[in-house]
Parts: C-alpha cells; structure tokens; sequence
C-alpha cells in the first residue's frame, strides 16, 4: 500500500462481519499497530487509528475487546473529528439516513476525506447518496467487496475474509481519481483484487450471480417447509440440497433490503430464469431429450469452467480478469528419444468435426478428439448457440446436429481462446446465420489479421466489423444474403479457403476458391465425407449453397504438427529409435515429412491406411546424420506450422538449411520467423533473418555429429506454444540448459506434451511463477 495513500484515521459505520473482517485484515496488515510490518503501514511508530460506529453498543465493545478497533459510539458524529476515511458498511436501505447524518458533520472530519461503502446494490446507494448530499460528491467511491460468510456479528469478524476475493468499485466521470487510488488501496491492503465496472453493469452482474441464487434458495427451502410432508423431506435430503440451500441461512432482513433495492435488476434476472425454466419444463413434457441433454451439458461444463476461475487453473482467466501464473520450462541438455507413443488427435480436425457435426444432421460421434483449450473452446461455443454435446469423455464426443439453419443465437460474445482457425472457420459459418455475433479471443489472437476473411466475406454480402487493423473482436451482423463468388486467394491459408466453403454452404449458387499453392484440405474432405459435394480441379475448389449435410463418424488422426516436434527431437539425437502410432499424412500436410527426409532423415512410413477419408500411418524415424537443404518452395505451405521445430534440425544439420517464401510465419501465434530467430541467437546459432524467410547456419563440415551443437540460454516464447515446445526439444543437443519463459499455452495445442516429453527421454522441468 503506498504510503501516500494511508488514511490516518478510519470510521467503519457498521460493526458487524463486514465492517469488522475489515477492521481485522487492517489490524493484521499492521494498520494502527505499534510495529510495523511488510505491509508498509509503518515502522517503529504507531500509524494509523481504526474507529467504529454502531447502534450496538456491546458490539463496539466487543470490537475494542478484540483488538480490532480503537475506539467507537453509537452517535457518528461524535466520531468524525480528523477521520479522512469512512467505510459505510449498513444496511442498503438505511444508507440515506447514515449518509444524511454524515453531511450534518462533514465539517469535523479532515479535508482529504474519502467515503466508500460496502453495499451490494450500487444505483440504490447512489441514489440515497445524492438525496443526502444533494449531488454525488467527487470524494465518494462506491464499491463492494463479494465476500461473506453465514456468520454474522463483529465476533464472527475474520481477517482472511477479503484475501484472493473481488472488490468491485463503481466510480463515477465525476469521481476524484485519488479517492478511488485511496479506496484501491484499502481493499489492497486488506488482500483484495480490486476491479472497476459500471454501477448499471454491476447491479445487473449481481442480480444474476448473487441475489437471484438467493432468492431461489429462500423460495425452494420456504416452498419445502410449508409441505406436510417436510420433515420427510429434510431426513432424506442429500447433499445437493444441503450446498444448493446453504445461502438461505443468510440474514433475512438483509437479503429483503437487497431485494427492494435492486428489483430491477432482480426482476429482469428472474425473468430470464423463468423463461429457461419454462423451455426445460416443455422438453421434460415432451420428452425432448436432446434438449434437455443440451441445457444439461451446457450447464455442467460452465459449471467446470466457473471452478477453474475460481482455481484460477486455466489460461482462459485472463479473459475473466483473473490473475495467472506465469510458467516456465527448465530443460537439461541432453537424453535420449526412445520407444512408442501416440501424441493427441489433430487439432484442425478436431475443430471441423465439431463445426461440421453441429451444422449436420442426425448424431455424429467422433473418436480421438483433441481436449485441447482451443478445441474445447470451439466445443463451447456451440453449446452455447444450442448444439448438445455429451463429452468429450477420453477423446469420445457425441454432437447432436441440428441442421445448417438450426443454431440459435448465443447470450453473448463467443469467446474462442487462442483459436485462429476457429475464429477464422466460424467467421464463414456464422455470416450465414439468422443472427448477430461477435467472435472474440485471448490476447494473442487479438493480434492477429482477420481481414483476410473480413473482406472475402463482405464481397459475398457479409456484414462484418472488425478492431482497428482488421483484428479481433468480429461482429459479425446476421439475417444477410449471401451469394457465391470466384475468388483468387492472395495467400496460400487453407483457413482462408475453409471460411469461404462454410460461408457458401449459405450462399446463393457457386462458391469457387483458388489457391496460389496446394493447403491442407480437411474441410474438402469431411464434407465430402458428410455427403456435401465439394468438386477440385487443379488449383480451385467449389460447391454449390443450398446443401444439407449427414452425420457421419470422425476417427481424429494423431496431429502430424505435435508428430513434428518428437520426430526431430529422434532426427537430433544419436542413438534415437522411436515410432509415432496413427498419425494423419493427408498429403496437404506431410512438408515436414518431405523436407526431414530431404535432409537426411531415417523416417519411414509404416502400417498406412485411411480412416474416415483421412491417410494414417505410423511414423518410425532413427537418428541419421542430417544435413542442410534450399527448402522447395512447394513445400514451405505444406508445413507451415511445423518451421519451429524445423529450425531446430537445421541448427543441428550440417551446413546452411535457407527457407524463403514464407511471409506467412510472421502472422501466426507471434512472428515466428524472428521469434526462432532472435531464440537461436540466444544459443549461439548463427542465422540471417529476411522478410520472408531465413538463414540457418548448422554444424560445421567435418564437425561431427555426436557432440552439442550449441549452447544454452534463456528463450522467451512470446506466449506462443510452438516456440516454447520447439527449444524444449532443442535442449536434447545444447551445451547447457536452456529456460524458455511464457509456456502455459502449450496445452492449448498440445495437451500432455510435458508427460510424452520426458517419457521419450527430455529432462523437462516446469516452473511457475506468480504475474
């Protein structure tokens, strides 16, 4: 807390759990202490006085008893002389009396007061405050800290109430900025992350999230209570009854003043609740089960995601304004890469066997699905426009279709991680819906340029806003005739040419898309394999709007891209033997395999066979001396994805490994062709960087093969999961360790990558650090 933000003398107005967990967590964090403390509210000398009024005067003396105030009274004004911070923590509707009394002896307290309140019901309280004052004073910041307890009474007070809890402050255009800097810092001070949001927004969160679960839980238990039959009921009540019923023991007159205070709200809340109550009670009579499954499911994977918020476990909270670790790979040099292992199912497929499941009808069942974050968040995404989903339960999901014209409209903004092949597939398919959206991601992918959909898409009669740039978020207007195009890609992007085919499955005639260079063609193939007819002639695709797909089974292949990184860590290392099960080599995505065996490779292609329309095979590679190669330019669009791990073999082949034609590394996750590069300068690996390609200069002629061939070094990944996992492998021929930072989006590609890593033989440590 800095110190030109302490108050000197704080006044809590109401002395019962909030008012007095707050005087403890002061008190604990040294405030009004003879001894100072790490918290910076003093040192040798004494800082800092707590008072406290109440109507109660035995809990005024319980509070001085505890330790936990200095001094207090029933009559505020008595207790306002040098107070430059008061904490209103009564009652929503008595706030207008106490504010009202707090005017009456402004004059007694210090000039740089500041007052805030506690209260749950933020229009209320500034309406009470402007009737008191007779207008909003600049020096009051309202806010509301979301903790509590059943207990009640300053006895019950506890100083860990707020630690890792929210406070929520609602400041006003008129608000002094230092107040709120002061009011920041108290909640601070007390372990409290401190947000700032809107009062209209906050009443309407609050209704949702606090006071209609309330209300509910009142009204369930109140409704059993009245039955003859209760006693019977409460014997046999499980503990579902017991958690959902717990908040009904809350304080009664509390929770009607907040209901009185906040009706709107509540009532617009309750609305919506009795609308969803009202669609589940028709299924049930109708015996709609897959209506029924899809509020169930929908429901019980938002309820996973609510505890990893809570948690804090996934990367998706930043999203949420949570805070996140930090986390990072230690990797030892050296080891060896032995033995059998299936990495996870493709992550391209994965997102189009939901996507096209969805869009399809009848029941689709996939097997080998990538619970990957991105994958998971394309999952969500169609929960939340009604698609039901069971799963996935160990790579098993089961989409139940709904039609190309049966999604529904989703509550808010679809959120799709750091997905852009999911951003870019959904902007297609969702210019052809009845209704509005907005795509939004993470950070990274709001980065990224989304005009190269954008603009396609609005000369097929799309209306689409983008951020400044053309990137993320995508509002995307609904209820637009969409009419067929021939259309010349600028670029070779297989997510280009697959937004287009999803957008034409709504347009009106043919949709033809010409590709300067040959890319991945999954999208071709299941829908073809969903029974939409799409044609290829050389270089260009088509298919005519107006179709209807049928489910179909999806066999998710092994992701040849995860493949890539264990197949050059055995390319790397002397003595490697090591066999990849299952992995997809559709023929728009073997470069990697290609341009490895072009630099000497001993990988071969074993137990080949189709699945679902897809090429599988198992990948057996050995170590063999590699050496370094001009990349064909007919590969560079083949392997794109696959360049991080790629540089890693071209430092450790002999002589000079040159790509070029490769602009496109520069627009991914982050900029890949200087992200490798600037990483291989840091282990002593020289390379010349272009604008569309580089340089990578490996062992020496002559130099050997079994020794290191470069150093180590601290790597940042730039948050980018191919970087992070390209240097882990790249430590199997370093000197020394090398540490890569900003790691945790690897599980959004790669789940499991760190447990696949040291089974095969990587000395791969994970380290987290609080942000």
């Amino acid at each position: 807390m800095a110190r030109q933000n302490l108050p000197s003398r704080v006044l809590i107005v109401g002395l019962g759990l909030i008012g007095g967990s707050l005087a403890a967590a002061l008190r604990a964090a040294g405030f009004g202490a003879a001894e100072g403390c790490a918290a910076g509210f003093g040192a040798a000398e004494k800082h800092g006085e707590i008072l406290a009024c109440d109507p109660d005067a035995e809990e005024i003396a319980r509070g001085v008893e505890m330790g936990l105030i200095d001094r207090g009274d029933t009559q505020l004004a008595s207790l306002l002389d040098g107070v430059d911070l008061v904490v209103l923590a009564v009652p929503v509707l008595a706030m207008r009396e106490v504010m009202a009394e707090l005017d009456a002896g402004l004059g007694r307290a210090a000039a740089n007061l500041v007052i805030t309140d506690v209260g749950s019901t933020k229009g209320a309280i500034r309406e009470a405050a402007v009737a008191a004052f007779g207008e909003l004073p600049a020096n009051l910041v309202l806010g509301h800290p979301i903790a509590g307890s059943e207990k009640s009474g300053v006895a019950a007070a506890n100083p860990e109430l707020y630690v890792g809890h929210k406070v929520i402050l609602t400041p006003e255009p008129g608000t002094d900025p230092d107040a709120v800097a002061r009011v920041r810092a108290l909640w601070e001070a007390a372990g409290a992350e401190v947000l700032e949001m809107g009062v209209e927004r906050h009443d309407e969160v609050l209704a949702r999230t606090s006071h209609l679960p309330h209300l509910l839980a009142f009204s369930l238990v109140d409704t059993l209570a009245r039955q003859d039959e209760r006693l019977e009921i409460f014997r046999y009540a499980a503990g579902g009854f017991r958690d959902f019923t717990r908040i009904a023991g809350s304080d009664p007159v509390m929770w009607r003043d907040i209901f009185v205070a906040n009706r709107d709200a509540v009532l617009h809340a309750l609305d919506d609740f009795e609308d969803g109550v009202a669609r589940l009670r028709q299924a049930v009579e109708r015996g709609d089960t897959d209506a029924m499954l899809a509020t169930f499911d929908r429901a019980s994977h938002a309820r996973h995601y609510f505890d990893s918020l809570l948690n804090q476990t996934s990367y998706q909270a930043e999203y949420q304004m949570q805070v996140q670790d930090q986390l990072r790979y230690r990797v030892s040099p050296g080891g060896g890469v032995t033995g059998r292992i299936r990495v996870p199912g493709d992550k391209s497929i994965s997102h189009r066997s939901i996507m096209l499941g969805a869009l399809a009808e009848g029941v689709t069942e996939v097997s080998g699905f990538l619970e990957g974050e991105d994958s998971l968040a394309t999952l969500q995404a169609f929960r939340e426009m009604g698609v039901a989903i069971e799963g996935p339960h160990q790579g098993r999901v089961t989409v139940h279709g709904v039609g190309l014209r049966g999604l529904k409209a989703p509550a808010g903004p679809l959120y799709v991680g750091n997905a852009g092949t999911a951003m870019r597939l959904f902007a297609g398919l969702l210019a052809g819906q009845a209704f509005d959206t907005e795509l939004t991601g993470d950070v990274s992918l709001t980065k990224r340029p989304m005009g190269r959909v954008a603009d396609p898409l609005r000369e097929m009669g799309a209306v689409i806003e983008t951020a400044e740039g053309g990137r993320p978020p995508l509002r995307i207007k609904g209820g637009q005739p969409l009419k067929g195009i021939d259309y010349d890609m600028p670029m070779a992007s297989a997510q280009v040419k697959s937004c287009l085919l999803l957008a034409g499955l709504y347009a009106e005639g043919e949709t033809r898309v010409r590709e300067p260079a040959p890319t991945r063609d999954h999208t071709e193939r299941m829908l073809n394999g969903f029974g939409y007819k799409v044609e290829r002639q050389g270089d260009t695709c088509w298919l005519q709007g107006g179709g209807k797909l049928a489910a179909a089974p999806i066999d998710v292949p092994s992701d040849i891209s995860s493949a890539t990184f264990f197949l050059v860590a055995a390319a790397i290392t002397p003595g490697a033997d090591l066999v990849l099960e299952h992995v997809g080599i559709n023929p728009t995505r073997i470069g990697v395999i290609n341009i490895l065996q072009q630099m000497g490779a001993d990988l071969r292609l074993e137990n080949e066979h189709e699945v679902g329309g897809e090429p599988v095979a198992d990948l057996h590679i050995r170590y063999a001396p590699l050496h370094g190669i001009d990349i064909p330019i007919d590969q560079v669009p083949l392997a794109i994805d696959e360049f991080p791990a790629l540089f890693v073999a071209a430092a450790n082949a002999e002589g000079t490994t040159r790509l070029r034609e490769a602009a496109e590394l520069r627009v991914k996750e982050s900029d890949r062709l200087k992200a490798m590069a600037d990483g291989l300068t840091v282990l002593g690996v020289e390379n010349h960087l272009y604008e569309d390609g580089i340089d990578i200069v490996g062992r020496a002629e002559g130099q050997g093969g079994e020794g290191p061939s470069y150093g180590g070094g601290r790597i940042d990944s730039l948050g980018d999961h191919r970087i992070a996992m390209a240097f882990s492998v790249a430590a199997l021929r370093a000197s020394d360790e090398i540490v890569i930072d900003d790691c945790a989006n690897v599980a959004t590609s790669f789940p499991g990558f760190v447990t696949l890593a040291r089974r095969v033989g990587l000395s791969l440590e994970e380290e987290r650090e609080a942000s």
